[in-house]
């Protein structure tokens, strides 16, 4: 059991009573300053190792209510109590407990979900960026006070203060030894959350600041906190599952790397991943196990600690992950009746505004998928598009021409299945909308030029190091554009088209996004940079339903707005008629099993060919659907500019792009030249007359220059004029005795191909 309570850092007096308050075991809290933690009784040497088992959880998004994978609050809680009831049982989490959360929670302003940790008895959270997503204001005045744990984070600062601005660590006594747990937030807060809501903050490098607080608590001064065995919470993770994405050279990759080895363990998240790993140390003999258990509550993350009674050295540690359903949905651990009770008046209160029926769609809108399934936040979608769509039309009376979505505000599909027995098939509940825009984002309106609009496009290509590598932005209708995936950083952008015309770099447009991206959200900073910023007044959800109120019925939109276009040879070169165009195509088709096309048909001037598309999915990026193109350019094609469509039959996707033929000017007229001698056998002491006349396939007369050879070797030049009607005579002396080889040759011009004739046998004697 929990013999004592815990050990704050610095500024965490109102935790401190808190937890005292809810213990129901005897609890010493011991200020990180002038107080020691208490001694354990000794213990002999015979006795076994103490055993500690840390549940973990991450990106909980305020799950509560039990659907499909996600096992609910009150099941989480039934699975603590069965660890609890076995032995010596801490709970934590890595962050995203709150924000992006599921209608009874949001609609609530996440109390609901803060009531229930605090009823499962988390002893410990990591900040997340989504605990931020209302701005700092609201996390320290509303929050934290509600939570009856402490949110941790040793590398946000205060910009005005230059201190730590929320509890760096804790440290909670079990039987007498002392864990201590370590908070971070990724390095990309900046770019997740509204910087306006974080203006006050600073956010600094994980490693850095992590790796000072553990040498704190491992350096035998109590005033700093001491713990005999430490675990990082941070709000980051591997961009997948496998062992080699947590080693890697990504922001995470070095956070597994160059974490101090006195941190035994690392809680991770952000990612919604699902991953359990056992990764050497160098200057630990005991592997560090990394886990982040998927998101949702739909996996428990479970260290299992053996520790040495007597000198308090960590013996063992392994990591796993538990699934809290099995494969049909079905909880494996018993709900627990308080929570459960929680979650049931949560939702009784939610019930009448989330069952008003805004509206009707006739097909799923989805997200991007991964290969297994899950999110991508890479892909283009239906979902995304249709968003963008909604928040042109909310704001096109303010003059607004082209609306941007993105893709992690997009926080569950927009299906037709029904959701209880007043939700038809295709009824769209405002508790639906709702919960595919959680944030309360304000629709904000800008004017950006056409360089800057193409600088945005390059910005989804996120900064190397990101838990993300490609971000695919939503848009409206009104925008397509074609890139290229194999160019450099910065160059894949090349075409851009507002309405079917493309924009020129000067050319200013009205963009609608949401106030998120606006402040430069996302790594999208030149959105930051838009002049004539103006709010709309509106919120993301506001135009949902008003859409809905207008519109009554949604028909998803199949069609791609932009295409993956890599030519060979590459766009900026012109082509030649007859030459083949060697296209690589991507970005083709959705990703969410939509169905659509197999087939494209590719257009050159309105003639072309069908040709197959691969529909596997590739992960993480906007390639799904690729065809190989091999089109020959008609030989008989004019010089200057002509287009060729793409276009994916049945889905509406249809784009053209301009290519440009080569003017090869007039082509030049085949010559043949001939040539004799007046006799083949010549004294030495005479010339060799030879005749050349050269003839034009044009009967035209050639001109140009005649160079004789003996065997190879120029003995002879002569000019051909147009006077000369293509017949050149000419006298060749000074050849040796013996055989000769003469051959002659027509140079051309611009108009008379070169020609040569066939060789001449001469004996001199």
């Amino acid at each position: 059991m929990i013999t004592a309570g815990a050990v704050l850092s610095p500024d965490s007096s109102t935790h401190r009573t808190r937890r005292r308050a809810r213990s129901t075991l005897a609890a010493v809290i011991v200020l990180a300053f002038g107080f020691s933690t208490p001694a354990t009784a000794p213990v002999s040497a015979a006795e076994p190792p103490i055993i500690i088992d840390v549940l973990t959880i991450n990106d909980f998004h305020g799950r509560i209510e039990a659907a499909g994978a996600a096992a609910g609050a009150a099941v989480l809680a039934g699975a603590v109590n069965q660890f609890r009831d076995a032995g010596n049982t801490l709970v934590v989490s890595a962050g995203d407990n709150i924000g992006a959360s599921t209608f009874t929670s949001f609609i609530q302003q996440d109390t609901p979900t803060i009531d229930a940790l605090n009823a499962i008895g988390l002893d410990a959270s990591a900040l997340g960026n989504h605990e931020f997503d209302q701005g700092r204001a609201d996390l320290d005045d509303r929050v934290i006070p509600a939570a009856d744990f402490p949110y941790l984070s040793a590398n946000v600062y205060d910009l005005g203060t230059g201190q730590p601005a929320f509890e760096q660590y804790v440290v909670t006594e079990v039987d007498g030894i002392s864990v201590g747990f370590i908070g971070a937030v990724t390095n990309q807060l900046p770019s997740l959350v509204s910087p306006a809501g974080i203006s006050t903050l600073e956010v600094r490098d994980v490693v850095t600041e992590v790796n000072r607080v553990a040498a704190n608590l491992g350096d035998g001064d109590a005033a700093n906190g001491e713990a005999d065995v430490t675990i990082l919470l941070v709000h980051e993770g591997a961009a997948g599952p496998d062992l080699a994405d947590s080693t890697d050279d990504s922001a995470f990759g070095r956070i597994v790397t160059d974490t101090d080895p006195s941190v035994a363990a690392i809680v991770s998240a952000h990612t919604h991943q699902l991953y359990s790993h056992s990764i050497s140390v160098a200057g630990n003999s005991l592997p560090r196990p990394v886990i982040q258990a998927a998101s949702y509550g739909q996996d428990l993350g479970h260290l299992s600690l053996a520790v040495d009674p007597e000198s308090h050295e960590l013996v063992s540690i392994a990591g796993e992950t538990l699934p809290t359903v099995d494969a049909d949905g079905v909880a494996l651990y018993p709900a627990d009746p308080a929570v459960a009770s929680l979650v049931t008046a949560a939702t009784e209160a939610a019930a009448p505004l989330g069952a008003v029926i805004i509206g009707v769609i006739t097909n799923d809108f989805n997200r991007a998928r991964q290969s297994d399934g899950t999110e991508n936040r890479g892909g283009e979608s239906i979902l995304g598009n249709f968003v963008a769509d909604v928040q042109l039309s909310a704001t096109i009376e303010s003059g607004a021409q082209i609306a941007l979505m993105n893709p992690g505000g997009l926080r569950t599909d927009l299906v037709m299945a029904s959701s209880g027995p007043d939700d038809l098939v295709g009824d769209v509940s405002y508790r639906e909308a709702a919960s595919v825009q959680p944030f309360a984002n304000t629709l904000v309106t800008m004017d950006l030029t056409g360089t800057q609009l193409r600088q945005v496009l390059e910005e989804q290509w996120q900064p190397t190091g990101s838990s993300r590598p490609f971000l695919k932005l939503g848009l409206s209708k009104s925008l397509a554009y074609t890139y290229d995936p194999t160019a450099a950083a910065g160059e894949h952008i090349t075409h851009m088209f507002f309405n079917g015309v493309e924009i020129a770099d000067s050319a200013v447009h009205r963009i609608t996004v949401n106030s998120f991206l606006a402040a430069g959200g996302d790594n999208f900073f030149t959105l930051a940079s838009g002049t004539n910023q103006a709010d709309s007044g509106q919120t993301d959800l506001q135009a949902m339903v008003d859409y809905f109120v207008d519109t009554r019925v949604a028909n998803p939109d199949q069609s791609q707005r932009a295409i993956g276009v890599t030519l060979t040879p590459p766009v900026e070169d012109a082509y030649l008629p007859g030459q083949n165009l060697e296209i690589g195509l991507s970005s083709l088709l959705m990703s969410a099993g939509e169905g659509g096309s197999d087939i494209v048909f590719v257009q050159f001037d309105g003639a072309g060919a069908t040709y197959l598309i691969d529909p596997a999915i590739v992960d993480n990026t906007d390639e799904v659907g690729r065809a190989n193109v091999l089109f020959p350019i008609p030989s008989d094609a004019s010089s200057g500019l002509h287009q060729v469509t793409f276009e994916v039959v049945g889905t509406g996707t249809a784009i053209t792009i301009p290519i440009v033929i080569k003017d090869v000017g007039p082509v030049a007229v085949q010559t043949t030249t001939t040539a004799a001698v007046q006799r083949h056998f010549v004294s030495q002491k005479r010339a060799v007359q030879l005749r050349v006349e050269v003839a034009a396939a044009d009967k035209a007369t050639p001109t140009g220059t005649i160079r004789v050879f003996d065997r190879g070797e120029l003995i002879k030049t002569r000019l051909l004029t147009s006077q000369k009607d293509g017949v050149v005579t000419t006298g060749i002396t000074g050849l040796s005795r013996g055989v000769h080889k003469l051959t002659v040759q027509y140079s051309g011009s611009d108009h008379f191909q070169e020609s040569v004739s066939r060789p001449i046998r001469v004996v001199v004697y």
